[in-house]
């Protein structure tokens, strides 16, 4: 099976779960301490080796295209003031990857715009990356399923065990296990009732697709909203040829979650050397005082 070289990031939510701060920004602009949540996404597709992405955007999202060019007027300002760290770090980020940028036109849902991609992905088998699922850099995920579709040649998503209650906010799956860790999805189904969920197997925001997801899409009926749900392009797929779901368990942060997104912001502060330990002693000082109240 030929590597996978290419990467789909669709990018073109309204991100109406943080208004007012996305009433005028990408929701992908915003910051966990000081990076973009989309810049994590492109940095763990350049870890896996996928330095081709493409970015699905809509109206609004010119930031995103800003954030990863060159920027002569800051470079100059910062090199005339001997800022030679932040120098490095912002032509590193305008040279880590080749990104291109396709407009989605109107809000159709994520399957439509994994559609849009076809163009440029061809009969290629690619990476769909969703931003609000923001994994740590420790995290191997994205290449473990792609060395899971080089061994079997076919699409992989990737899954993980949710609390049974919640499995009504995502897609869950009916497993077959295949190996420790893997599974062959038998059905697939967006948003079930905790009653009626096949399993509390949930797909989070990374697959591994071969081109045949495109013929799937095809057949797709929109729902709700006319829009076209990528959960049933793989039940259709799966039909077709096997589809696999790889089993992780730590490494995300949901950071469309308002919850989750503090969460990310604390996590990974506390982990740099510039913030880590004097942040600390400011939470332990919170903790104790919320204590005392």
């Amino acid at each position: 099976m030929p590597p996978v070289h290419k990467a789909v990031i669709p990018a073109a939510g309204l991100g109406t779960r943080f208004l007012p701060a996305t009433k005028a920004q990408s929701k992908e602009m915003l910051p966990i301490v000081d990076k973009p949540a989309i810049q994590f996404a492109v940095e763990e597709a350049v870890r896996a080796g996928l330095r081709d992405i493409l970015m699905i955007t809509g109206r609004g999202k010119r930031a995103l295209e800003d954030h990863f060019d060159r920027s002569f007027e800051l470079e100059h300002y910062l090199e005339a003031r001997g800022k030679v760290d932040e120098l490095a770090e912002m032509r590193r980020i305008a040279e880590m990857a080749d990104i291109h940028y396709l407009r989605q036109g109107e809000p159709r849902g994520l399957g439509h715009a994994v559609s849009v991609a076809r163009e440029h992905v061809g009969d290629s088998s690619f990476a769909v990356m969703l931003p609000d699922d923001l994994m740590h850099e420790e995290s191997r995920l994205l290449e473990e399923m792609l060395a899971v579709h080089e061994r079997y040649g076919r699409s992989v998503i990737a899954l993980k065990e949710v609390p049974h209650a919640e499995v009504s906010l995502y897609g869950c799956v009916r497993p077959e296990e295949v190996e420790p860790g893997l599974v062959r999805v038998v059905d697939i189904v967006e948003k079930p009732a905790p009653e009626d969920a096949p399993s509390t197997l949930a797909v989070m925001g990374r697959y591994v697709f071969s081109p045949a997801i495109f013929e799937a899409l095809e057949q797709v009926t929109p729902g709700k909203g006319g829009e076209i749900q990528l959960t049933d392009a793989i039940g259709l797929l799966s039909k077709e040829e096997e589809v696999y779901g790889f089993v992780f368990e730590k490494g995300r942060y949901d950071v469309g979650n308002k919850l989750d997104y503090l969460r990310a912001t604390v996590e990974l502060a506390l982990e740099r050397p510039d913030l880590g330990p004097d942040f600390r002693k400011f939470l332990a000082d919170v903790a104790r005082r919320e204590r005392l109240v």
